[in-house]
């Protein structure tokens, strides 16, 4: 992190050095930036529910400050409670083999396996399904209120009135207040800082009229895309019961055929924990006060069932930890700039920092609804992984950034393996996986690449930030076997002279056949700039360059272009004028927007292509993280109007809720890529990249934008 405060780029020296202080400006107060934008909710919106969390664990609430509604919130941003160690998987009683999803492919006169969604036979699908399937992420459990009404019956969702309710974002609180015929009840929510666990505490009548406990319900996998947490069918096939039940304390043990935990609850007072039905338990208070407090924590082992934390410590936690995240790493202030979208922006940055921090900053890389609820069965995907996180590292918070980085040491063997089956040489790291780093079949992610080079450019990052031999011992196994793949990876075509990548290739844009597809524009550039810094580690090492990662830059294929633009691959002459060409992502824009600038661009080329496709792209079938790389693109083309521009372009994958969460559709009603593509495009278009020495690059020079920021880095 800098140790000086910066309004704007003023002038840059070595490449990965910080920008130099131009203009001396006061330390934005960061209370005021931040607390400016906590989200406060007046309805039961189901798409505006509030998570707190760690980066490890998170529990999503709904207008109650707790799970209590989760059937009718699960078709909006359902209220999960997800844990990165928490998995489950069904018994294989059909005794499936991985290789039984493998399906061999004829390319470049050699045959080649890829795990896809083999449907050649009924066992190979069935294959194929269950290890899509398994492992999938758990919902660890729904903790909410039960609320009885003066005629007994539980209150429902419509029952809740006169909401009031504000997420803290200074300190990870949320405090809610609501009435139930006409009786307050008022909730403190917290996250614990460190621990999986969560602290409430209770204010109303209703406590002491005996009229509102604390349920703890447990629902099942749904062997789905997606789990809202709220499958309570299939009771026979897991099992939870209390394990303990003392004076202030009590445990419930839940298992399942893949998965065994444990829920951990403390309170004040007196109260009473019991079994209130199949796979679900109530704390009821005792009647002796109006407030009641308790904590609850979700364990993966049963040694420390009876640590739990005080509603107290929850809080204390949660504010240290909130605290010391805002003073630290990088802030923008937008405040003073007269144009209308300004305070939206500001808005989004914010809320997208308190988002990623919660949902995106664990131990292995985060799934695309992170620890809300579950898409593509909880899995994450590698080519996601820096949308996710890369903006850490240029917002001066590399250590939030590390955990998820170190995965990959864990994984290595994995991606050995894959790229020994098919016959090149380094490390393939897969698209869709597991906690394992094994890999799940797929007929688009087997194909994909441009996950390959990612881990190159985070360890670069990491370098940056860190400019040591020890950063470099601790990576260069795996830089230099990804770079090992990536060489191996390309084919010399003798007769045409130079590498090509592909057939055996779906790029980004994912529309295009994987067993014709050569020479997408953003992959190519991608090649040609990880390899060449991948030597740069062999010469920071002392180490010779290697002659054959050379020979593949130097003999790399051109971006392939037709009339004056870029194409989506070489195979796609037709680029742009075939309706089904201009849908998904608009990944030709990348090779200059996630990428510097290298030898192999064009940017008269990538200004024509760039808008090119702004007039003829089907825009509503696009995704969140679009909308940023197009920023990125326009920034580096030094068209600051039109990075703006593609930051607000109203399409519906370009929403964002009330909480702040990248919305897409009723399938994926949170998408944290966009989230963190928003970071990572302000970053740079704040601190700029490599070799830019243009104040604020991506904002208008038009006098509407007022732009303070302090403690980012600059994008390579």
């Amino acid at each position: 992190m800098r140790k000086t405060f910066l309004i704007c780029l003023a002038a840059l020296s070595a490449v990965g050095a910080n920008a130099q202080q131009k203009t001396a400006t006061a330390k934005i107060d960061r209370y005021a930036l931040v607390t400016r934008h906590n989200v406060v909710n007046k309805t039961m919106d189901t798409l505006a529910s509030l998570t707190v969390g760690n980066g490890r664990f998170a529990f999503t609430v709904d207008a109650t400050g707790l799970q209590t509604f989760p059937v009718y919130y699960q078709k909006g941003v359902p209220l999960g409670t997800q844990s990165q160690w928490g998995w489950d998987s069904f018994k294989n009683t059909d005794n499936y083999k991985f290789e039984e999803s493998l399906k061999t492919y004829h390319i470049n006169g050699r045959d080649i396996t890829y795990a896809v969604q083999n449907n050649s036979t009924e066992r190979s699908k069935g294959a194929t399904n269950w290890f899509r399937e398994n492992v999938h992420r758990l919902q660890l459990g729904n903790v909410g209120f039960v609320i009885l009404k003066k005629n007994g019956q539980e209150a429902s969702a419509s029952d809740i009135k006169d909401i009031r309710q504000e997420l803290d974002l200074w300190t990870g609180g949320i405090k809610s207040h609501f009435t139930i015929e006409g009786e307050p009840v008022d909730v403190l929510t917290y996250g614990n800082g460190t621990a999986d666990a969560i602290g409430a505490q209770v204010t109303s009548p209703l406590v002491k009229e005996g009229r509102l406990k604390v349920r703890v319900k447990f629902p099942y996998p749904t062997n789905q895309f997606a789990d809202f947490g709220t499958n309570y069918k299939s009771a026979d096939m897991h099992t939870s019961s209390i394990v303990t039940n003392t004076a202030g304390k009590g445990s419930i043990e839940h298992q399942l055929q893949g998965a065994h935990y444990w829920v951990n609850l403390g309170w004040t007072g007196t109260a009473k924990l019991a079994k209130a039905g199949e796979h679900e338990f109530t704390l009821t208070p005792g009647k002796t006060a109006d407030a009641f407090s308790f904590s609850c924590v979700f364990e993966q082992t049963a040694k420390k069932m009876l640590a739990v934390p005080t509603f107290t410590e929850d809080k204390t936690s949660s504010v240290a930890t909130w605290k010391n995240f805002w003073m630290s790493g990088g802030a923008v202030d937008l405040s003073g700039s007269t144009d209308p979208r300004a305070n939206e922006l500001e808005r989004r940055i914010v809320l997208s920092q308190y988002l990623t921090r919660v949902q995106s900053a664990g131990d292995y890389p985060p799934q695309e609804t992170g620890l809300v609820y579950n898409s593509w069965y909880g899995k994450p995907h590698l080519e996601m992984h820096w949308w996710h996180s890369m903006h850490f590292a240029l917002w001066g918070r590399p250590e939030l950034l590390t955990p998820s980085l170190n995965w990959y040491e864990k994984i290595k063997g994995q991606g050995y393996g894959i790229a020994k089956r098919q016959g090149f040489e380094g490390i393939r790291w897969p698209k869709m996986t597991d906690p394992d780093g094994n890999e799940s079949p797929s007929s688009v992610g087997a194909f994909l690449i441009w996950q390959e080079p990612h881990f190159i450019y985070m360890a670069e990052l990491e370098y940056r930030a860190h400019p040591t031999q020890e950063t470099l011992n601790k990576y260069k196994e795996l830089v230099f076997g990804t770079a090992n793949f990536m060489a191996s990876y390309a084919y010399y075509d003798k007769e045409k002279g130079r590498y090509i990548l592909g057939p055996g290739l779906i790029p980004s844009q994912e529309v295009h056949k994987a067993e014709s597809t050569i020479n997408p524009p953003y992959e190519l550039t991608y090649w040609h700039w990880a390899l060449g810094i991948a030597q740069q580690w062999k010469e920071r090492l002392k180490q010779p360059r290697i002659k054959h990662w050379d020979e593949v830059v130097d003999k790399l294929s051109p971006l392939p272009q037709k009339d004056g633009v870029y194409l989506e691959a070489e195979s796609a002459p037709d680029s742009y004028t075939n309706p089904k060409d201009i849908t998904d992502h608009p990944s030709t824009v990348a090779a200059y927007g996630m990428m510097p600038y290298t030898k192999m661009m064009d940017t008269a080329t990538m200004h024509r292509t760039y808008d090119l496709i702004q007039r003829v792209w089907n825009w509503p079938e696009t995704w969140g993280w679009d909308f940023p790389m197009l920023a990125m693109t326009a920034a580096r083309l030094n068209q600051p109007e039109k990075a703006i521009d593609a930051l607000f372009m109203k399409v519906h994958t370009n929403t964002y809720l009330p909480n702040g969460h990248n919305y897409q559709d009723g399938r994926l009603t949170i998408y944290l890529p966009g989230n963190g593509g928003l970071l990572g495009a302000v970053a740079m278009m704040c601190a700029g990249w490599d070799g830019n020495k243009i104040e604020n690059p991506g904002f208008p020079k038009n006098g509407k934008w007022k732009v303070r920021w302090e403690g980012l880095e600059m994008m390579p």
